[in-house]
């Protein structure tokens, strides 16, 4: 069955990356994962929007991808070391601060794509998003920390798992068993798995090809490319088979692709 964070929109699916920050937004000082870059999106027509997780000093889960703050802010501080309040001030000029609570509760028709960074995040944001489920997606690099946070979300009553797309390791074992064409390994290996979301290459190393995008949606899996920003390497992907466009430029995106929310 397909998940309901699948359900009901277009693809090629427009994920917008840490939110909408323009050009004009970034020259005003607007930082990403920001309530106004949340907003962004949404005013864009973004269906989802992409984010990540960390966790203040007082237990806060906030929307922030660094695990410090020296990018954002010039602070050198883990995020993890900064109480929630005083997150909120050095926020304040950046667009403001965002709790997952926050975004979860203001955003009630945005599709929240969230990568659980912090290891101590995982059962907060778990929590969190259980009466949310239908419209979350979990991921992380670590499976662990990813399996972590989807069975917080079931022990706290969600009444579906959220979605959820592989780790680095699920998605490690998936290239070898497409290296050695073992479809039975590949099913194994993708169970569980709504969605691979992958940059193009990593390194030297081709990530999304025709096989691969074949083997997902033998699968029933989609398929996600991060970063992308330029629209020619959009419409090549899309070209390709892959289902979703992770991007800093969701307007930009948008205006290419289609995938707007209703009404929008």
């Amino acid at each position: 069955m397909t998940h309901p964070w699948f359900e009901g929109t277009p693809t090629p699916r427009v994920l917008a990356h840490r939110g909408l920050v323009t050009p004009h937004d970034d020259a005003h000082g607007i930082a990403e994962n920001s309530f106004a870059a949340v907003s962004a999106a949404h005013a864009a027509g973004a269906v989802y929007v992409e984010s990540d997780c960390h966790l203040t000093a007082d237990g806060t889960v906030v929307l922030f991808h660094d695990p410090d703050l020296s990018r954002v802010t010039g602070d050198r501080r883990l995020v993890s070391e900064v109480a929630t309040r005083e997150l909120e001030l050095l926020m304040a000029e950046r667009g403001g601060l965002i709790t997952l609570a926050q975004a979860l509760d203001s955003f009630p028709e945005t599709r929240f794509n969230l990568d659980v960074k912090a290891a101590g995040a995982a059962d907060d944001v778990g929590r969190l998003v259980a009466p949310h489920a239908h419209r979350v997606l979990v991921t992380s690099f670590s499976d662990a920390r990813r399996r972590a946070a989807l069975s917080a979300a079931l022990a706290a009553g969600a009444a579906i798992r959220p979605a959820t797309s592989a780790g680095s390791g699920t998605i490690g074992r998936l290239l070898g068993a497409l290296a050695v064409r073992s479809a039975p390994l590949v099913r194994r290996v993708l169970d569980g798995i709504d969605a691979l979301q992958v940059p193009e290459r990593q390194g030297r190393l081709r990530v999304v090809t025709p096989r691969l995008i074949s083997a997902a949606h033998r699968t029933r899996v989609e398929v996600h490319v991060w970063t992308v920003n330029d629209p020619p390497d959009m419409e090549r992907l899309v070209g390709l088979g892959v289902d979703g466009i992770v991007t800093d430029r969701a307007d930009v995106a948008l205006g290419v692709l289609g995938g707007r929310a209703p009404g929008s």
